[in-house]
């Protein structure tokens, strides 16, 4: 009787199993992909300039952190923002990707988080009172992730997965690119 209740429950159990193992791998990869994405934005926020080699570097050392995941579908944009005059709304200074993304392009204007979300009596990532490089800016990491099972069997195909961070410069009003377009 043992037997035959083991054999109606072990293919559930099974199953049951690898699925748990297959959501933890994605959610391990969620988290390492949150954590390069503040990582990009954070080395680049010390700096007081950067080439593109430098954001080369970080590219490089932001991408270690998926280890043992697979990186060569992960976008990793790292932009650089001044304000405009208006609550939450700024200027592309500079951008650069790692190869698999789409950089903004300078002088485009952006959007700073999200304003619906912010209290009328919150001054925003970039207040209304910066008008201009001078006074303030951010860097703005992107990163998108497709994350494909290393198994398969139970989450067939990607899982798209996107986090953005914003940093202030710490040295620096203005984190300036030496030789970016």
């Amino acid at each position: 009787m043992a037997a035959v209740e083991f054999a109606l429950i072990a293919p559930f159990m099974i199953a049951l199993f690898f699925g748990l193992v297959e959501v933890c791998n994605a959610l391990n990869a969620h988290q390492k992909m949150t954590a390069v994405t503040s990582t990009a934005a954070d080395l680049t926020s010390q700096a007081t300039q950067v080439s593109k080699s430098d954001l080369n570097d970080v590219f490089a050392a932001s991408s270690a952190i998926m280890a043992p995941f697979a990186t060569g579908n992960m976008s990793i944009v790292i932009t650089s923002i001044t304000g405009t005059g208006q609550r939450n709304r700024g200027t592309v200074l500079w951008s650069q990707t790692n190869g698999h993304g789409v950089a903004h392009n300078v002088g485009d204007p952006i959007t700073v988080g999200d304003p619906t979300n912010l209290a009328n009596d919150d001054t925003g990532l970039l207040p209304a009172t910066c008008t201009n490089v001078n006074q303030c800016s951010l860097i703005l990491a992107e990163v998108t992730y497709n994350y494909t099972s290393p198994y398969g069997k139970f989450i067939i195909g990607t899982l798209p997965m996107t986090d953005t961070f914003y940093s202030k410069p710490r040295r620096v009003i203005a984190v300036a690119c030496t030789d970016c377009p």
